[in-house]
């Protein structure tokens, strides 16, 4: 039988360097995927949406579980891509009276292009041995598990 984890009542002060250190992490990255976002005239969420159509047509529900916010904000969302060119509507084969939303060829050259500018993670961890990013992704992992 598993027993409970128990939780210090204060961190150490190294977890909190951690924990500060990750949330600077993760303020840099949202800088920057605003930025390249911007670069292709593209809101964060409208890339982030993109970004997920590019590995799998999505019905609308799906995609507001995955951005965390309300169907009605993804339905605003694909339209403004739609007018595009860069999301297209289609039905579901296994259920024809839903709709899927997926990236349209041109839908994910912009995707590709946007994540090819995001650089910020790309180069300091290239100066990582690959032992250490394989450390780094598995510690990433086992703290992502840990919910």
């Amino acid at each position: 039988m598993a027993t409970p984890r128990t939780t210090p009542s204060r961190p150490d002060a190294l977890t909190l360097e951690v924990v500060e250190l990750i949330g600077s992490v993760v303020a840099r990255y949202h800088e920057e995927y605003e930025e390249a976002a911007a670069g292709h005239a593209l809101t964060g969420a409208q890339a982030r949406l993109l970004s997920l159509l590019c590995l799998e047509p999505l019905p609308m529900r799906k995609l507001a579980q995955r951005l965390k916010c309300e169907p009605s904000n993804v339905t605003g969302i694909v339209d403004r891509l739609e007018s595009r060119g860069l999301v297209e509507r289609r039905p579901d084969p296994a259920d024809r009276r839903v709709k899927l939303a997926a990236a349209t060829p041109e839908g994910r050259r912009v995707a590709r292009s946007l994540q090819d500018s995001l650089r910020f993670a790309r180069e300091p961890l290239a100066g990582l041995s690959e032992e250490e990013r394989v450390a780094l992704r598995d510690a990433l992992r086992r703290m992502l598990s840990a919910d």
